[in-house]
């Protein structure tokens, strides 16, 4: 009587085990996507509010941001003649200088605490001059100024205490730049490796681009981005938003939808390769507040969103540089 029994259990068991023969294996697990990284900068970096500003958002963020610094804003008005730009007489800049003694104390203060804090500090020259037609020679003595006033921007100015290892980050910290202007020329990509830069980051691309190597430098790219009604590119810059949306006059009255028209083109960007390849999103930004302070304000809520996310990271280029050559030292141990 319990036969029937038997082979029932017996026939199902061996249907089971079949079916566990017959079935695909497991595919594989997909390979994960790497961290979709953000590289916001600043250019000039003059205001002191905006350096307060800028950190205050990496700390809520958790960003690190690279601070592109034009160096005449290390010299006072009655120290400014330390400073002699190429074809120029002493003491001439195209924009200017530091206020006062007390403004250039209270920016070294800054880009002190912004490196203590893991940002970048990064060369946009000194006196943003366009130089596309400077010889190497006259790129080089540009980059002397800049080493020059830096490092020794505290006795220059007769403010002390100079902090200790100051001269040493001044001597070794820099190792990006970025042309004013974007304006490049072949002299310069000459020059920048014999000043002994890592990074160059004056191009623009037609969307996000990896970097590229040439002569051991790493040189970077603005994206040119859809934006508006009409999704027409951009330079994902500010100063170039604001000559799209207002002419380059100032429309506070229109400041709220700058702010939305810009962060929906940032949000559609980094969506775009979050979603797809990760290639590297870069913004750039000045530390002026362009309509009414519209750009800025669309920064903040970017960053705000996507800085956070668990594999997104928001980086600066000396750090994404330091990864990159990581990388190749551990494939060469490697190999």
């Amino acid at each position: 009587m319990y036969r029937p029994f038997r082979a029932v259990a017996f026939s199902l068991a061996s249907l089971a085990t079949a079916g566990g023969a017959l079935a695909d294996p497991p595919a594989p697990p997909a390979p994960a996507k790497p961290r979709q990284v953000v590289i916001i900068s600043f250019d000039s970096a003059r205001d002191i509010s905006q350096w307060k500003r800028s950190r205050a958002l990496a700390q809520r963020t958790g960003a690190h941001f690279t601070y592109f610094l034009s160096c005449v804003f290390l010299l006072s008005p009655e120290t400014r003649k330390e400073y002699t730009a190429p074809g120029k007489t002493s003491g001439k800049s195209n924009i200017g200088f530091a206020a006062s003694k007390q403004e250039v104390s209270e920016r070294l203060e800054q880009i002190g605490l912004a490196a203590h804090e893991g940002h970048d500090i990064a060369s946009h020259g000194c006196g943003h001059f366009d130089g596309k037609d400077w010889s190497k020679a006259d790129w080089l003595k540009e980059f002397g100024s800049f080493e020059h006033i830096l490092e020794n921007a505290y006795a220059i100015n007769g403010i002390a205490p100079e902090p200790k290892g100051w001269r040493d980050f001044a001597r070794h910290a820099v190792v990006g730049f970025r042309a004013p202007y974007l304006s490049t020329g072949k002299a310069l990509y000459e020059a920048l490796p014999a000043a002994g830069y890592q990074f160059d980051a004056s191009g623009v691309s037609q969307g996000p681009a990896r970097p590229t190597a040439s002569h051991g430098i790493l040189h970077f790219s603005l994206p040119q981005i859809p934006e508006g009604p009409k999704s027409r590119p951009v330079i994902a810059m500010d100063y170039n938003l604001y000559v799209r949306h207002s002419g380059g006059f100032e429309r506070p009255s229109k400041a709220d939808e700058f702010a939305n028209r810009t962060y929906d083109a940032f949000r559609a960007a980094f969506d775009a390769q979050y979603q797809g390849k990760r290639i590297p999103l870069e913004l750039g930004f000045h530390f002026a507040l362009m309509n009414d302070g519209a750009y800025w304000n669309a920064l903040e809520r970017f960053a705000g969103e996507v800085c956070v996310k668990a594999d997104v990271e928001c980086i600066s280029f000396r750090d994404y540089v330091s990864r990159q050559d990581a990388a190749k030292k551990q494939a060469s141990v490697g190999g």
